[in-house]
């Protein structure tokens, strides 16, 4: 469960606690976002969570979903076929946002990213729970900041003027 929606999980993909869910529930990004705000995207979408939810918010945009495990985006359409939004989310394989298929749906007004950002030695460290979840999900390399530094340099090329990026890290 994430903001009341139930979400379907297995060893494929993390289990879904983003503080991004939370902000698009109770508004916190609202201030940035336009009436123009049309096309979200969800990069690194591991289960759908974050897709759902930002489809279920906001009634009016179109949500791709991509993500780089073909496992996880299985998961990811038991999920958006569970709430019934498979007129409304697209689910893409990308790696960051490579892909031609993502190139072509953007520019994105939104994108919401969960990425891979567990540093070397927190990941060494992580608890028991968490180990269980897949490493692609959750390893962000030394420093664990290697997939977000692909992200800033390939962001601008993929975001509408005046668009919005939300990143969990850290």
């Amino acid at each position: 469960w994430l903001q009341g929606l139930a979400f379907y999980v297995d060893e494929h993909c993390i289990v879904p606690r983003s503080l991004i869910a939370e902000l698009l529930v109770d508004g916190g990004i609202d201030y940035w976002l336009t009436p123009s705000t049309h096309r979200v995207l969800d990069l690194c979408t591991g289960n759908g969570s974050l897709a759902v939810i930002a489809a279920t918010v906001f009634p009016e945009v179109e949500v791709t979903a991509s993500d780089l495990s073909l496992e996880a985006l299985a998961v990811a359409r038991i999920n958006v076929d569970k709430h019934g939004l498979q007129e409304r989310i697209t689910l893409l394989e990308s790696d960051a946002l490579g892909a031609p298929t993502l190139q072509a749906r953007g520019p994105f007004d939104l994108i919401l990213c969960n990425p891979p950002y567990v540093n070397a030695q927190s990941m060494a460290d992580l608890p028991r729970e968490y180990q269980a979840e897949p490493v692609l999900a959750l390893a962000g390399g030394t420093d664990g900041m290697d997939f977000v530094r692909t992200l800033f340099t390939q962001a601008p090329g993929h975001m509408a003027p005046g668009s919005v990026m939300v990143l969990e890290i850290g």
